[in-house]
């Protein structure tokens, strides 16, 4: 944010702050090592804010949790800014020193009277001064979300709310005050550091600027594309037209993770040519006309890992490979050589070593330095540098140094699938603890925790449909229908139902989510589709 691809802070400073708002974020079951350093700050004091439509497992510690309807994230923060300005709790002199934008921001929240965010968001008016005013008058806070905010079809619009937020209070570039995206996979933080983004080189370097283009073709001896590619959402809509006609995928599995999952196998099935590069026979590998078995990066390669505090750590070998899988690079690099490019033999050290010549950020990270310190945090620009404990502290240089930080005026815009009534419950979905995403990964061991996949309902849901809890039960959405077991749960409101994306095989809740793409993030709306439950029919009893 505000130009860098990460988070402000560390995972020391939730530990030692005031106060921690949950926002669309259900960490002690998502990002259980983050938890962790949350209850430590818990049990230092400070005060915790749940924010989520359920009132999932994080919301047990929290001080108050605020149970909005989905997609009514904006309102919220608006609500909360706008009680912020009308009682004076503003940061004054960080607004004036350091932001831009405040009247048009201003403006843009004047209607969101605490009246009001109650009837949108379901939330109460006096939840919403409490956060407001606990927000405002802590001394340092931290403002974490994750998939809850991003999974809309708005979704860089509901980050740029919180942000809004923390530029309000003044609680961003500063020691215990920052805002936490909690990132959804393992090393998704890495990816997008090395360039696995649509517009970006490594070091969150813009393709389309030429000078940072010119150093990378340098180097690489090739010309390097001027545009901007497409993400792997405009990648699938593409396909829709036969272009893209080939795709190579490594370590995704796009037919168990992406909404409406009929279409996205219709349009896998009619490419030309599929490769598919894993550890594990996904449903995607399944279809694939070539698979490339890979070793597991985080035990049976060598290179490096990067958390969401920006800390780059090495990964060692630490197991033998079976038979048939091979290292990333090795395939990578075995495969530019078949195509006449050769790139000679892949060592980790010297594609890092590469890395750091190109990408400023990364610098002053040698594998002798990350080994030595235990890792370090971007951005680390030479071998005398100990990396960012927190970023934008030059918010508060006097003078300050660089552009100013602008408040973003967003509107309020509710989810693409509105609820009418053949189609009254909303589906929301999200992870469990004991699993991780499609499920390919975990559910080949097993785990005192793992159940089978259930439609989570309310009891004042199940009653209302005359249901026994596990029950089975067709729900179904505009795009597939599906037949599950019902669980009652207590956290969930009445009108709003839950389930995961952990059991594709046999509970797919992408035949059920729709295909809304956030233009600016290119990510789906998975967190709000309509649906209605239907009782099964009981089988007619013999005579």
């Amino acid at each position: 944010m505000f130009g860098a691809g990460g988070g402000t802070s560390s995972y020391q400073e939730v530990e030692e702050t005031d106060l921690i708002v949950l926002w669309g974020s259900n960490a002690r079951d998502t990002h259980p090592i983050y938890f962790h350093h949350v209850l430590k700050g818990i049990r230092n004091g400070a005060s915790l804010y749940v924010i989520d439509p359920r009132r999932t497992s994080s919301a047990q510690w929290a001080d108050r949790w605020l149970g909005l309807d989905v997609g009514t994230d904006i309102v919220l923060a608006h609500a909360v800014g706008r009680e912020i300005l009308a009682q004076g709790l503003e940061n004054r002199h960080f607004i004036e020193h350091a932001t831009s934008g405040l009247d048009a921001y201003r403006e843009a929240v004047q209607h969101c009277t605490l009246d009001f965010a109650e009837k949108t968001t379901g939330v109460p008016r006096e939840a919403i001064r409490e956060l407001a005013h606990a927000y405002a008058t802590a001394p340092t806070a931290q403002l974490c979300w994750t998939l809850g905010i991003t999974e809309h079809h708005n979704a860089v619009d509901n980050v740029l709310a919180l942000i809004n937020l923390a530029l309000l209070t003044g609680h961003v570039g500063r020691y215990g005050s920052g805002l936490c995206p909690l990132r959804g996979q393992n090393n998704v933080q890495g990816g997008g550091d090395m360039g696995a983004l649509p517009d970006r080189l490594p070091g969150f370097q813009h393709v389309e600027n030429s000078g940072l283009r010119a150093k990378f073709e340098a180097a690489w001896g090739c010309s390097v594309p001027p545009e901007k590619g497409w993400n792997l959402s405009e990648m699938l809509h593409a396909m829709d037209t036969g272009e893209p006609n080939t795709l190579y995928v490594l370590g995704e599995n796009p037919i168990g993770s992406e909404p409406d999952s009929r279409s996205t196998m219709r349009r896998m099935k009619a490419l030309e040519f599929l490769v598919v590069q894993d550890i594990v026979m996904t449903q995607t590998a399944e279809i694939a006309d070539v698979v490339l078995p890979a070793q597991a990066g985080w035990a049976e390669s060598e290179g490096t890992v990067t958390s969401s505090e920006r800390r780059v750590q090495r990964v060692r070998r630490a197991v033998i490979p079976p038979g048939g899988a091979r290292d990333d690079m090795r395939i990578l690099f075995d495969l530019a050589r078949r195509l006449g490019h050769d790139w000679g033999e892949p060592v980790a050290e010297e594609i890092w070593d590469e890395l750091r010549g190109l990408s400023p950020m990364h610098a002053g990270m040698s594998y002798a330095r990350l080994d030595r310190l235990g890792g370090i945090r971007w951005p680390c620009y030479d071998e005398m540098h100990p990396g960012e404990l927190f970023l934008h502290g030059r918010l508060w240089a006097d003078p300050m140094i660089g552009p100013r930080a602008p408040f973003s005026p967003v509107p309020h815009d509710p989810p693409v699938e509105q609820l009418d009534d053949e189609f009254p419950v909303r589906l929301t979905t999200g992870r469990r603890l004991d699993a991780f995403n499609t499920g390919v990964q975990s559910d080949s061991y097993s785990s005192p925790l793992r159940r089978r996949e259930t439609l989570d309902i309310s009891p004042e849901d199940g009653e209302a449909y005359g249901l026994e809890e596990f029950e089975r039960v067709r729900v179904t959405s505009r795009r597939g229908s599906l037949v599950i077991p019902v669980r009652f749960d207590a956290g969930l409101r009445p009108g709003l139902a839950f389930m995961t994306p952990h059991s594709p095989d046999h509970a797919d809740a992408n035949v059920l989510t729709i295909d809304a793409i956030d233009p600016k993030s290119g990510t789906a709306e998975f967190k709000a589709c309509a649906v209605r439950i239907d009782k099964m029919r009981a089988a007619p009893s013999g005579d």
